[in-house]
């Protein structure tokens, strides 16, 4: 007896643009991983507070020099070609256009500097790995990983040995975003955060 296995239907970046923008996937996160569409769960507050956190700063640092912008909610980047490959970097800093007219109204096919992924409780850590080792290869000079639980920033480079740093530490661009630095606690840190530790003791 024989038995025919049909091949499953890969899609292009191209068809996943369409397909994640019909009325059905309102409301939901997907990438496209070798051609196949992977949904991911929705953020969690302290997730989207992290983003715009990170993106803020990013902004800033874009603008004083004058040079480069932030993209956040996932928006997506082509990585692979046949299968394709988009992922969407909860937070990316690009140099590939710096007026608003020369953004791609869609994917884009040129690599981030930098892209930030902030970690949700179920995020599983081989899929966080394949898409950090996803971005490296691609041409991401720079990956941070943030874990809201735990309050720490991993930094991933190309060819080095990944570094953690805790909230007491400085985080920089490295020679990717030169003169970029904050400390890691600002990421975690609401304007009641700030007044506890300004008050005098009693």
């Amino acid at each position: 007896m024989t038995t025919t296995v049909t091949a499953k239907k890969l899609m292009t970046a191209e068809e996943f643009c369409d397909w994640v923008h019909q009325p059905e996937q309102a409301n939901k996160w997907f990438e496209l991983v070798r051609g196949e569409a992977i949904e991911l769960s929705s953020p969690t507050k302290p997730h989207g507070v992290v983003c715009i956190k990170v993106g803020t700063r990013l902004m800033a640092y874009a603008e004083q020099r004058g040079c480069g912008y932030v993209t956040c909610n996932d928006s997506g980047v082509i990585l692979e070609r046949d299968p394709d490959t988009v992922r969407g970097p909860d937070i990316a800093f690009y140099e590939d256009a710096n007026t608003f007219a020369e953004l791609h109204p869609k994917y884009g096919e040129v690599p981030p500097r930098v892209a930030v992924e902030v970690l949700s409780p179920n995020d599983r850590a081989n899929k966080v790995l394949r898409k950090i080792n996803d971005y490296l290869r691609c041409g991401v000079g720079l990956v941070w990983v943030i874990d809201p639980e735990i309050r720490t920033v991993t930094v991933h480079r190309p060819g080095k040995a990944q570094v953690e740093l805790e909230e007491s530490q400085e985080l920089t661009g490295e020679d990717v975003l030169p003169d970029f630095r904050c400390i890691v606690a600002d990421f975690f840190t609401l304007p009641g955060d700030r007044a506890k530790q300004e008050k005098p003791p009693a």
